[in-house]
């Protein structure tokens, strides 16, 4: 672990970026006291597929939902076809 103060952590910032690239934990202190520590930046994943794996389930208890509740969600005055909105919008 490398302990910097404000000061030494200006002068340096290139190497102290290098050293939290190789894994070494980075501590900026101010007048003694550890007021921040550098981490590596994470890229966001751009595959959204299999995120939430093993995250998210079913219970074993869980009911399909209820025709009449089906049949209300297809009822286009409740719930329009995204189709039939964009030709109303362009029409």
């Amino acid at each position: 672990m490398t302990k910097v103060n404000v000061h030494e952590a200006k002068t340096n910032l290139s190497k102290l970026i290098e050293k939290v690239k190789k894994g070494e934990e980075v501590i900026i202190a101010k007048n003694g006291v550890p007021e921040v520590r550098l981490v590596p930046y994470e890229q966001e994943t751009k595959d959204w597929f299999g995120m939430d794996e093993g995250k998210i389930w079913i219970a074993e208890d869980f009911d399909d939902l209820p025709d009449d509740i089906l049949e209300m969600m297809s009822d286009p005055k409740i719930f329009p076809n995204e189709s039939e909105e964009l030709d109303e919008a362009a029409g």
